[in-house]
């Protein structure tokens, strides 16, 4: 790792660890570290020997969301290039299957980079809010349309209009995050994930991925459409010794963990 840069990537093999290194201001973002995540992400997505990322910050925290500090000091930072910019929400909708570890502050545009992955884990200490009302914003990366859809309209009104906290553990119970953990067990439990999500064959993992994300962005009519025109294209590259292979390699995965369901 270059513990210079305000991006750290870290490969532990197929799986690919993103960590904003910003400590000094709490993993904020400015232009050249979104222009760096999404240089580490356009890589992860090239890379065919990558199958599953892990987002996450240093030092406690996860994201405070965009450097306006260094925007009022005036240090260079513009708030027009946040919108477009180059952690813009087409960029991270990737691929391959992505998770979000979560500890400390995941505020405004650090919350809509959470929002932007497909699976979040959270620690006991994380902490999200939606401030972009607050200081005169509205946000750019996704965080209007994704957030209602995972809460409820209500909930997630009440969070970006009040910008108020909330927890981890009423993270969990609205269903914005999938698990609470420890902050010492967080990204350990996000690479066993990881690992869980490799067992899955490579191919059918991404195309399943893409089904529900467009599926999501959609109509339910639509998505189940697309579902049925995926399936019977999918199906025709389906063999029985294919199938075979699988589930004898299913069965023996469940024998070796013996344990109970994440």
């Amino acid at each position: 790792m270059n513990d210079v840069s305000t991006v750290l990537v870290e490969r532990d093999g197929p799986v690919t660890i993103v960590r904003i290194n910003r400590l000094e201001r709490r993993n904020a973002v400015d232009g050249p570290t979104a222009a760096l995540l999404a240089d580490a992400f356009r890589d992860f997505e090239a890379d065919a020997d990558a199958s599953v990322a892990v987002l996450t910050g240093v030092g406690g925290y996860f994201c405070a969301g965009a450097d306006l500090k260094g925007v009022s000091e005036g240090r260079g930072n513009r708030v027009q290039s946040y919108g477009d910019g180059p952690m813009g929400p087409s960029r991270m909708l990737l691929g391959k299957p992505v998770i979000a570890a979560v500890e400390g502050f995941a505020v405004a545009g650090g919350f809509e980079l959470a929002l932007a992955c497909d699976v979040l884990i959270a620690s006991t200490e994380a902490r999200f809010a939606d401030t972009h009302a607050r200081v005169g914003i509205v946000p750019g990366w996704g965080l209007s349309q994704r957030l209602p859809r995972l809460i409820g309209i209500g909930r997630a009104k009440e969070l970006s209009f009040t910008g108020n906290f909330i927890g981890a553990e009423q993270a969990e119970r609205w269903g914005l995050v999938n698990h609470v953990v420890e902050p010492g067990e967080l990204l350990p439990f996000c690479q066993g994930l990881a690992t869980d999500m490799l067992s899955c064959e490579p191919r059918t993992l991404r195309g399943y991925k893409r089904m529900i994300d467009e599926g999501f962005a959609g109509s339910f009519g639509d998505g189940m459409r697309m579902e049925s025109r995926r399936s019977r294209e999918h199906l025709r590259g389906v063999t029985p010794e294919s199938v075979a292979a699988r589930r004898a390699g299913i069965q023996a995965r469940g024998r070796e963990q013996q344990r109970e369901p994440r």
